[in-house]
């Protein structure tokens, strides 16, 4: 698997969540969260279940409210902004659960990505798709078949393929690598990579801490909604209390 080495070179903060707190009715689901996401970058949350990793994503993503703090996105605060907006802005997640439109076909959910555009049916969303389907040739074979029919690994392909179809400046990924088999997390990661690679900066919740860390420019640990840890990937993935805690003594 292809990873950022030291040598890359990453921008400013594309990303700046500053004080971020979030609550479930009367529950404190995040408190006082705070990390930054420089352009070029894999940045990762990792932690145990519950520690607020989805609620935070939900949250920079627009699907949350804020209770206090602060998102800036390109020097721009989008705190109140809607999910919608800031998919227009450049701001797009792939959900946990996938979330594919099960009736319709591969190419109809892709279609459905770039819903915002005005581009659509030009050279450019040709362009797109053609990124998307040589990112992930399995759903360019299946352009025609149902969503509700694909395995899950197809189907989370397409839900990140989908996102791509916005043309995010930064994709939001949420636990991309849930329930697939080690094979297919082993390419999904690749993939990250090499979308990376291609220009996009990802923002990435994930269980399998010791596969995300690998892959990730910067890191930041979650424990009961605050964070309490934060570094490379490298540096992470190096410290022996991160080993015990999150990767099972192993990387």
């Amino acid at each position: 698997m292809n990873t950022p080495t030291q040598q890359k070179t990453l921008g400013e903060d594309q990303l700046v969540v500053e004080g971020l707190s979030v609550n479930y009715g009367r529950i404190e689901a995040i408190r006082d969260v705070s990390f930054r996401v420089p352009r070029g970058a894999i940045a990762t949350l990792i932690g145990a279940n519950g520690a607020g990793k989805t609620t935070t994503l939900k949250t920079v993503s627009g699907l949350r409210s804020v209770r206090t703090g602060s998102i800036v996105f390109e020097g721009e605060d989008i705190t109140k902004v809607p999910s919608h907006k800031l998919v227009q802005k450049g701001l797009c997640q792939a959900p946990e659960g996938r979330g594919t439109f099960v009736g319709m076909t591969v190419e109809e959910n892709l279609d459905m990505g770039a819903y915002t555009r005005k581009d659509r049916r030009t050279a450019a969303y040709r362009s797109d798709l053609e990124r998307v389907y040589g990112l992930f040739p399995r759903l360019q074979e299946r352009r025609s078949q149902f969503a509700g029919t694909m395995s899950g690994g197809e189907q989370q392909m397409l839900a990140i393929g989908r996102a791509l179809m916005s043309r995010p400046r930064v994709l939001l990924l949420d636990e991309p690598s849930m329930g697939l088999a080690p094979k297919l997390i082993q390419q999904i990661f690749s993939i990250i990579v090499e979308i990376n690679q291609q220009g996009t900066t990802v923002l990435l919740v994930e269980q399998n801490a010791a596969q995300a860390l690998r892959i990730s420019d910067v890191a930041y640990v979650l424990e009961t909604g605050t964070v309490v840890r934060s570094g490379t990937g490298a540096d992470l993935a190096a410290d022996d209390s991160i080993r015990a805690a999150y990767l099972g003594g192993d990387v």
